[in-house]
């Protein structure tokens, strides 16, 4: 007798396909035990009446799964269940005996300390107004080409390629194309041996603060800046040492004298979005040269310079080879790829392949190849340009918003970027004042998560425009300048 269709049911919500999810379905009620080797399946004509979907639908789910090993196909028979079909192993006889469990705070040597942040909640795409930074636009995003990209990665001729350990090397497509196309971009030249792809910036930032710093050295960073990177040295034990920023970035008279990294992001300084400018990029080497310090250039966001030409990167004015470069793909593809690439001296890149090797051996393959068929194919530039089109729409419509409400940017020179930093009236609690807005469904960012201890500030925020659309900008913006007037009634 055929096992009964009902025991098969769609889930009420999946971003997979109809044919996807009766594979799913399916398979899951034979690895857990429910459907036995040898059982017959419910006819195609069944299934699709009873599920709701179409008879084509069925039955290719029903070949996938033969192709697969979980079904037979019998000759006017239908499917069955395979003998060998995959099962989770049960296991007999054990019982589950209660115990107080491990105290876990006696086991952990170092727990990863990290401060409270609230930038944005896990649900911020259910925000009707997310002015929340680094996050993608869907809508701008190239999803056919990339997908067209991935199935040619896993194709046979890359496949075999792809499928093996390159721990010791990473995709050479994807290096080529940063070598022959991004770096020069930045004025940079480079060759294989000295650059290193990596799971994102912060993984970048994390490996050279590994093997650079040692108890008692000094790490320099702006403040404001990235807070991923002051829980990194948290984490580490160090205590970075902070350099206030002006409207020109971070200012190189003030680097203290026992400076040994010097951590910046000169193109768009985080949060403020500043530009440094090209003296005093050169101010910056000349006393890196003579205070013999490291400089590392998170190069985040260069690709969003729309407003006006990029300035050459640091790494392209060094001749002492003491400026680390890192490049990220989360911005310019989308968040979640996490791939990115580090520059600097071979013997610095070789150590840090090494370390890499320890962690997690190699970003994985078929995702690098993806993206050096995104890149080299040409869909990266059409959607940078896309993406730069429709920001500097976006800014033009919350600038004038700005303007219009009496809202107060932060000062500073900028040639793009995907944000505004901004300062609150006098006696404003920026904190508060997101918390609040959430019940408008609005999400700001507060700027106290960006600023050293020893500064704490609650005057500034940021709303930035990646992930709202233009025709919501104003709406939204409505409601920021009535809850900062509210706010200031209520001091």
């Amino acid at each position: 007798m055929p096992i009964p269709p009902e025991i098969f049911m769609l889930p009420a919500e999946s971003d997979a396909t109809l044919q996807q999810q009766v594979q799913q379905v399916v398979s899951e009620a034979i690895i857990s035990g429910r459907c036995a080797p040898g059982e017959k399946m419910p006819s195609s004509r069944r299934l699709a009446e009873h599920l709701g979907v179409a008879r084509i639908t069925v039955t290719l789910g029903y070949n996938e799964l033969v192709a697969n090993e979980y079904l037979v196909a019998r000759d006017r028979s239908g499917y069955f269940v395979a003998d060998n079909a995959p099962t989770r192993p049960k296991y007999e006889g054990l019982t589950q005996q209660k115990s107080p469990g491990v105290d876990w705070s006696k086991w952990l040597s170092q727990p990863v300390q990290q401060r409270e942040d609230i930038l944005r909640p896990p649900n911020w795409m259910d925000f009707r107004y997310p002015f929340i930074y680094g996050q993608s636009d869907p809508d701008l995003f190239d999803h056919a080409n990339w997908r067209a990209c991935a199935l040619r990665a896993v194709g046979r001729r890359d496949f075999d390629s792809l499928a093996q350990d390159r721990y010791q090397s990473d995709d050479p497509m994807l290096v080529e194309f940063i070598l022959r196309h991004i770096l020069p971009r930045r004025g940079i030249h480079a060759t294989p041996d000295q650059i290193l792809i990596t799971l994102g910036g912060q993984n970048g930032l994390w490996m050279i603060a590994q093997l650079l710093l040692t108890d008692g050295q000094a790490a320099i960073v702006e403040n404001p800046c990235f807070p991923g990177l002051r829980h990194i040295l948290d984490q580490m034990g160090f205590v970075g040492e902070s350099v206030d920023v002006d409207e020109k970035g971070l200012p190189p008279e003030h680097i203290p004298p026992n400076a040994r990294i010097v951590f910046t992001t000169p193109s768009h300084h985080a949060p403020t979005n500043v530009t440094m400018p090209l003296e005093r990029r050169m101010e910056l080497l000349d006393r890196a040269r003579q205070q013999d310090f490291l400089i590392v250039e998170d190069d985040y966001e260069f690709e969003m310079s729309f407003l006006s030409s990029p300035l050459p990167a640091l790494k392209s004015l060094d001749q002492d080879g003491r400026v680390i470069h890192l490049g990220s793909f989360s911005k310019s593809i989308f968040p979640g790829l996490r791939l990115g690439y580090v520059v600097g001296d071979r013997a610095l890149i070789e150590e840090m392949r090494k370390l890499r090797t320890v962690v997690l051996r190699h970003p994985p393959s078929h995702i690098q190849r993806t993206t050096a068929y995104f890149l080299s194919l040409g869909h990266y530039d059409s959607q940078i340009a896309r993406m730069a089109r429709r920001y500097r729409q976006r800014r033009a419509i919350m600038a004038e918003c700005i303007r219009e409400f009496g809202l107060t940017p932060a000062p500073g020179e900028f040639v793009g970027g995907s944000s505004f930093w901004m300062q609150a009236p006098p006696g404003v609690d920026t904190t508060q004042l997101a918390l609040d807005l959430r019940r408008d469904s609005v999400l700001i960012e507060p700027g106290s998560t960006f600023f050293a201890r020893r500064s704490p500030d609650q005057s500034h925020y940021r709303i930035a425009y990646s992930s709202i659309a233009s025709k919501k900008i104003r709406d939204g913006m409505t409601l920021l300048a009535e809850a900062i007037e509210r706010a200031e009634r209520g001091r």
